[in-house]
């Protein structure tokens, strides 16, 4: 952790405000007054988790029309890239973030891989192009989904994330394996056997890949003190990875013959930056692992509605889809639940 200036004027978070979690050393009265803002982040993890279903349909259709996931994901981050940078021009607390990331960075007080997690980000997109079409996207999800679980639980065990330590407790647990059976419910019609096992380590790792950089872009807001800042240095650094790759990808692929015309195809970057944003803001509130599973819950309900609504969907609506969706909410209920131990007496108290 890393030691932060403070000024009477523009006051940054406090080192035991990213060390230690939003309810420590509250009274009883004051964390139950955080009961209902906890709730609430929650509610925004799951519309964040509904923005990338909506953002994976949309890059989806633009890489088929393209016939070039290499191009396709960098016409989502780079076109988030361009929005953040016009914000930025007129945002001055945004510039200003900049500045103090940068100082932090030379002086060695923020570590340089902090500022890495948009690399996160670039891996999974191009994961997506690469296997997804063969193993399919049942499969690749219930990956992606069992790497960012376990990596959630890990990074809150070991207080990575800017919330602090948050034990390994029962509801949390519970939910986790509540969510991976979820998940593998809601597309047990479609999974695929018989692949290779490098197939299914790349989504895997992508997964973990996520929950980092979801706790290292909540870290770069804190120093920043603004989700703006850590939200731009994130499609940065994915943007760089990614062009980076389509133009190794070009030299033996070539490139695509023609741009879509259809406007909504290039929302996917937009899109992209409010739930970035959303994740930096939240995580510190909400922890790693629960707001993966809100999210999680919340790409379920969203491709459920998506493919009710969508007259091309290609899936059928079954029982299994709709149970498993059911229980993914069920599973991030159970997970926010904080269980109150039963208080013991004072210590050298008389008994009565």
């Amino acid at each position: 952790m890393l030691p932060l200036a403070s000024n009477r004027l523009f006051r940054r978070p406090k080192l035991e405000d990213m060390t230690n979690p939003p309810s420590a050393g509250a009274s009883p009265a004051a964390r139950r007054r955080r009961v209902p803002s906890a709730w609430l982040g929650l509610v925004f993890a799951v519309v964040c988790g509904a923005l990338v279903a909506l953002q994976t349909r949309i890059n989806g259709e633009l890489g088929v029309r393209l016939d070039d996931g290499f191009t396709a994901a960098v016409i989502s981050f780079g076109s988030g890239l361009l929005i953040l940078a016009v914000v930025m021009a007129f945002w001055p607390a945004g510039r200003r973030g900049l500045g103090v990331v940068a100082s932090e960075l030379r002086r060695g007080r923020l570590p340089w891989w902090s500022v890495l997690g948009g690399g996160a980000g670039a891996f999974l997109v191009l994961s997506q192009g690469i296997v997804a079409a063969a193993l399919g996207v049942a499969l690749f999800t219930v990956a992606i989904v069992a790497g960012q679980t376990v990596s959630g639980l890990v990074l809150d065990r070991v207080g990575f994330g800017p919330g602090g330590r948050r034990p390994v407790t029962l509801p949390r647990l519970l939910g986790a394996v509540l969510v991976l059976v979820a998940v593998g419910w809601a597309v047990s019609d479609q999974l695929q056997h018989d692949v290779p096992f490098w197939m299914l380590l790349l989504p895997l790792i992508a997964g973990v890949g996520l929950a980092w950089q979801q706790a290292v872009n909540a870290r770069v807001r804190i120093v920043a003190d603004s989700a703006l800042t850590a939200t731009f240095i994130n499609f940065l650094v994915g943007t760089v990875v990614l062009v980076i790759a389509m133009l190794v990808h070009a030299l033996s692929a070539g490139w695509p013959d023609a741009l879509p015309s259809d406007p909504w195809l290039y929302l996917g970057g937009a899109i992209g930056t409010v739930f970035i944003a959303g994740a930096a803001v939240l995580v510190r509130s909400t922890g790693v692992l629960l707001f993966g599973l809100a999210s999680v819950a919340g790409q379920l309900l969203a491709a459920l509605l998506i493919d009710a609504t969508s007259p091309t969907a290609a899936q059928a609506i079954d029982g299994a889809t709709i149970g498993g969706t059911l229980l993914a909410v069920v599973a991030v209920v159970i997970a926010g639940i904080r269980w109150r131990r039963r208080a013991s007496p004072a210590a050298g108290s008389a008994p009565r």
